[in-house]
């Protein structure tokens, strides 16, 4: 059986107090509802790692960051590096987001050496690939996710793909109010699955959870999440609402 999975990235949003009160008020939620067949993952920014990491009492919400740096330790001013993020008690690591890909040119070799040192580090990682409106609309996208996710995950062996989550994202659906349909989805989604399968075999490739991330909401989710190659989503601006993102969660969980 794949896991399900529902991640939540809150992106750079809500201060310290904020964030850390959503967090509670999951928690809370999610002590006297635990999900049943989902994992649930919500990814705040760095600066609410080890407080919210606090915050998750009931054991029924896994942590994450959003990004993580590309060298272990040193003199990179700014930058927090993967063992970092290990040691607030966080899970899982986001890696190659098209926002980290598209504002800040992170490219497929540079997502393959981050993905390294997460691993390295003990976290699992969220492994994002997808691509934008134009090449959709010219029919290159299959081979678009094809050269990311062979530049970005097939150096690894695997045994490290057991700790690897795919999610796909096309691009022109973040924050657009566009969303792919559950059909194109499901396509892309078995495109990814078969192209792991080719790489790595049925066994791995049948347990590789892949996820859908790209205006992912409470009234679409479960049309969605119907999909039988699609495990769980990557939820965005609805992971910053209680109410939606638990609407997702259950759309999974009854799915």
């Amino acid at each position: 059986m794949r896991k399900k999975i529902v991640a939540g990235n809150w992106k750079m949003n809500m201060n310290y107090e904020e964030g850390i009160e959503l967090a509670v008020s999951l928690d809370k939620y999610f002590t006297d509802k635990a999900p049943s067949g989902t994992e649930v993952i919500i990814c705040p920014p760095f600066i609410h790692l080890a407080a919210v990491s606090q915050a998750l009492k009931s054991g029924n919400i896994a942590l994450g960051a959003q990004n993580c740096a590309s060298e272990a330790s040193g003199a990179f001013t700014g930058e927090v590096s993967a063992s970092m993020i290990s040691s607030t008690g966080a899970e899982y690591v986001i890696i190659g987001h098209s926002e980290r890909r598209t504002f800040y040119n992170e490219d497929d070799s540079l997502l393959n050496k981050k993905t390294i040192l997460a691993l390295e580090s003990g976290l699992k990682v969220i492994f994002c690939c997808g691509e934008i409106k134009e090449q959709r609309e010219n029919g290159s996208h299959f081979e678009v996710v094809k050269r990311q996710i062979e530049k970005g995950l097939f150096p690894l062996g695997k045994e490290a793909m057991e700790n690897i989550i795919i999610a796909y994202e096309p691009v022109w659906a973040i924050g657009t109010g566009l969303t792919a349909t559950p059909d194109q989805a499901q396509e892309m989604h078995l495109h990814i699955r078969g192209l792991v399968r080719e790489k790595y075999g049925t066994e791995i490739a049948d347990k590789l959870t892949i996820l859908y991330g790209g205006s992912c909401n409470p009234s679409n989710a479960a049309d969605i999440f119907s999909r039988p190659d699609v495990d769980g989503g990557l939820i965005g601006g609805a992971s910053l609402r209680k109410d939606d993102f638990v609407a997702i969660v259950e759309a999974r969980e009854q799915t």
